[in-house]
């Protein structure tokens, strides 16, 4: 079956979501998700959205804060962009219906860490999902907004792979889990909203659909992509054998939140004058020197000294989930470890969500506009997702009527049915094994260098599994996250000093002038039988 859409936009999350709104009543729109509509990495964030919202808070304030976190390799240009935009885009979101938390004096705001004042925007403890649930709604009721569920992008359509001398983006080959069959889907203008790339990490707060789709398929058109060695490793995820992926919010330590040994003893104030109130990368090292000086599985956060009826206000589901597991935050300090959480480098992008490509957009955690620099900021990610969703969608409106090529259907003939799926399960094993060894918080040139040879076997091997056998869901992601993997490692080991979340330990100065690593790649060739294949 083939698809035909104004627009496509490839991912679920706040970007997507709010793009698809902005377009569907001048546009045809087709989104794309993995899963469900609502599984996204969006829903899953807790502590909000920053903005400037405050009388007594600035816009420069906000600007010099998403600076200094990111150890100015920020671009100061795009920087200023979202924060300007910032109040628009909450506002946006007030008008849609999301009920962000009030106090007697308006919306409640909170700080995190790395922000001079009180900012943060939120639904109770569960923004993400607060928002995503009142975006679905809307879409699943838009007769302009066609979703596609349970389907995943496996390359995108160009021109070049057309033999076209047009180069632009017409659309992308998806993949529909539960018939089975690829389907083709056409184009003129296509949004990447695929998030980020957590699931390359064996630890990490991530949903499963954070494998990289989006980057790894830029990078097979031709587009740029920066910044990939800035993996953040949120300071504060729950340490327990029953629980997956549960992320502490940043706003705990916020709130006053405190970081101690088992002990009890609190070590930040030692690492750090800003103690618990420091960046996530400065915290995320700490908590990583302290456990591995003293061999500890985990270190623990806190809030105990709060009133109950403070954290039950403040952080329900938090406070659900640690009882839910015989841990009661009122009384009990929380066992925490740090984890892969976000990708800062990504697709390059210009102010209006442009890629390399033309008719290809980007927006999220799969893009690289400048805005996070070498540390992102807590709570500018939702932010960044609106702004420059709605940047793209401006962009998209501007643009003259394209004329769609004739666009081939995927050619499966001289594939087969794999003979041993084991071989995917246990290659998504090893890579995540090993980046978290070799590529994670502290890094040497010696583990990069492991990293990056593991790294290329293991390339050759799933493209010459992919080559041969028919795709599956597991494969295409696993094809993604291993080139995403090779990607961050490349960066890693161009980079020759400590900024930010990469920190080398045989090069742990900081260079007097800020630089992005910035990767390249030739045109995509066409292969026999496979044409979106590079």
């Amino acid at each position: 079956m083939a698809y035909r859409f104004d627009v496509l936009i490839i991912g679920s999350g706040l970007a997507g979501q709010s793009a698809a709104l902005r377009l569907a009543d001048r546009c045809k729109v087709g989104l794309i998700s993995k899963r469900a509509l609502e599984d996204s990495a969006s829903s899953w964030a807790q502590g909000g959205i920053a903005a400037v919202l405050d009388s007594q808070d600035s816009i420069e304030a906000h600007i010099r804060d998403t600076l200094i976190a990111g150890a100015h390799l920020n671009d100061p240009g795009a920087t200023r962009f979202v924060v300007e935009n910032g109040r628009r885009a909450i506002d946006w979101l007030i008008d849609q219906g999301v009920p962000f938390t009030r106090d007697r004096d308006g919306y409640h705001l909170t700080r995190e860490g790395g922000h001079s004042a009180r900012r943060v925007i939120h639904v109770a403890d569960a923004t993400g999902l607060a928002v995503q649930d009142t975006l679905t709604r809307k879409v699943r009721r838009h007769p302009n907004i066609t979703v596609l569920e349970h389907h995943i992008a496996i390359d995108l359509i160009t021109g070049s792979k057309l033999g076209l001398p047009d180069k632009r983006c017409f659309g992308a080959y998806a993949y529909d889990n539960v018939g089975g069959e690829v389907r083709t889907i056409g184009a003129p203008h296509t949004l990447i909203a695929t998030g980020g790339a957590g699931k390359v990490y064996l630890y990490t707060t991530n949903p499963d659909t954070s494998t990289g789709d989006g980057i790894a398929m830029a990078w097979r058109a031709g587009c740029r992509v920066a910044n990939m060695e800035f993996i953040q490793f949120h300071p504060t995820c729950l340490y327990h054998p029953q629980a997956k992926s549960f992320l502490i919010s940043e706003a705990v330590r916020g709130e006053g939140g405190i970081l101690r040994l088992p002990d009890g003893t609190r070590f930040m104030p030692a690492h750090d004058p800003r103690a618990e109130l420091a960046p996530r990368d400065v915290v995320a090292r700490a908590i990583d020197f302290e456990m591995k000086k003293r061999g500890l599985d985990c270190v623990y956060l806190d809030i105990s000294h709060k009133p109950a009826d403070f954290l039950v206000e403040h952080f329900p589901n938090i406070l659900a989930r640690c009882r839910e597991l015989g841990i009661d935050i009122t009384r009990q300090p929380i066992p925490v470890v740090p984890a892969a959480h976000y990708t800062c480098g990504g697709i390059v992008t210009d102010r209006r969500a442009r890629t390399d490509l033309e008719g290809l957009y980007a927006a999220g955690e799969a893009s690289c506009t400048g805005l996070h620099g070498a540390n992102r900021l807590a709570s500018n990610s939702l932010l960044e997702c609106l702004v420059y969703a709605e940047a793209a969608v401006a962009d998209i409106l501007s643009q003259s009527p394209v004329e769609m090529p004739r666009l081939p259907s995927w050619d499966a003939s001289r594939v087969t049915d794999p003979d041993e799926e084991i071989v995917i399960s246990h290659n998504w094993d090893e890579l995540r094994r090993f980046m978290w060894d070799y590529v994670g918080i502290v890094r040497t040139t010696k583990r990069l260098q492991r990293a990056q040879h593991r790294i290329r076997l293991l390339m050759r091997e799933i493209e010459e599994f992919y080559a041969n056998f028919r795709v599956s869901h597991d494969l295409i992601e696993l094809r993604n996250l291993v080139l995403t993997a090779d990607l961050i490692i490349r960066c890693a080991l161009s980079r020759r000093e400590s900024r930010g979340l990469h920190f080398s330990r045989d090069y742990p100065d900081l260079l007097p002038r800020p630089r992005n690593t910035l990767l390249r790649r030739p045109a995509p060739r066409v292969r026999a039988g496979k044409p979106v294949v590079s």
